[in-house]
């Protein structure tokens, strides 16, 4: 059932398989021991970034793939975007692994659009093995929507530092004793008027307040139904705002919600207000909240990535920030 961006599944798809990849500076996080492969060069060895940022999501995928004994030839879909214009790094990937491919674009909420997408396949009959995901390289989105890296800028504390991650997902028809996809919200797209490219997440959180707010309302569920509710990377900042709105509009988040974005990297000062990028939240879904309901620790979990719609040149023309953020789901009943 689909109305109104309130999406129910009703055949249940299933995250079959993971698998995420991460930069050598991604060692900092505490979810480091979660991820898949981690690589001694931001660039895996390649000659620029954006090579490197298309082989990172490569091998998240093959990775992924392999833990069910999959192929890129078993999948019949690939969903996963980038940052990068025109989202080459991700298009470059799809030429490699040769799987049907829709390029994926909700800036950093992209990893729940794309796994929305794999649901809404496979609920249709269309899809026994979809590819979705999403990743961000450090050097090449820093250089591309702030300044180039190079040049040194001093940054506010409200700046978040662009993790170098991947995470992919497999989304496939029901499958016992993993997470299942069993409700969804598709986000709208909210602009407060913000113009600073450095402090994305005051931007972003008005959105996924609003998101958050038409999943409760749509799927009547309670706050309090969730064991945990994580936005993907609002970060310290944006986080702050998310919680006070949050209590304005008398909702208690104040035991079950976290975000990405803010713990990526330990909450360490060096990093600013934490991490952002497509990566941030894809790595953390799909490594950490993925093996802790597989685990049991959480047994229903409500994921809310956020993103802004900005270019570089709507930022450099002094445009707006419109904002959007995706939410979905995940049982482990």
């Amino acid at each position: 059932m689909v109305k109104k961006g309130i999406m129910t599944f009703q055949t249940t798809p299933s995250i079959a398989s993971t698998g995420v990849t991460a930069g050598p500076l991604e060692r900092k996080s505490p979810f480091n021991e979660q991820f898949d492969k981690v690589y001694e060069d931001e660039r895996s060895d390649l000659t620029t970034n954006e090579q490197g940022h298309a082989k990172m999501i490569e091998d998240a995928s093959m990775i992924a793939l392999s833990k069910i004994d999959a192929t890129p030839s078993d999948a019949d879909y690939l969903l996963i975007g980038d940052l990068v214009n025109q989202m080459t790094p991700s298009n470059f990937c799809a030429s490699s692994l040769q799987i049907p491919y829709l390029g994926m674009f909700a800036a950093c909420a992209t990893s729940v659009s794309s796994l929305l997408m794999g649901a809404l396949l496979t609920e249709s009959n269309l899809s026994t093995c979809a590819l979705a995901g999403a990743g961000s390289q450090h050097n090449a989105i820093e250089r591309q929507f702030r300044y180039p890296v190079e040049y040194g800028s001093q940054k506010p504390k409200t700046a978040q530092w662009t993790a170098t991650a991947a995470g992919i997902a497999v989304v496939t028809p029901f499958k016992a004793g993993v997470p299942k996809i069993t409700k969804g919200t598709v986000g709208r797209v909210i602009d407060l008027g913000t113009t600073d490219p450095l402090n994305m997440g005051a931007a972003m959180a008005p959105a996924a307040m609003d998101t958050l707010q038409r999943h409760l309302k749509g799927h009547r569920t309670k706050e309090s139904d969730y064991d945990l509710i994580m936005t993907g990377d609002l970060g310290e900042t944006g986080f702050t705002i998310f919680k006070e709105l949050a209590t304005r509009q008398e909702l208690d988040i104040s035991s079950n919600a976290r975000d990405a974005g803010e713990e990526f990297y330990g909450k360490d000062p060096k990093f600013l207000a934490g991490a952002s990028g497509a990566g941030c939240s894809s790595a953390v879904y799909f490594s950490y909240v993925y093996n802790e309901m597989m685990k049991g620790t959480y047994n229903k979990v409500l994921l809310i990535a956020t993103g802004s719609l900005l270019s570089p040149l709507s930022y450099q023309q002094g445009e707006t920030i419109p904002c959007i953020a995706h939410a979905v789901e995940l049982t482990m009943k």
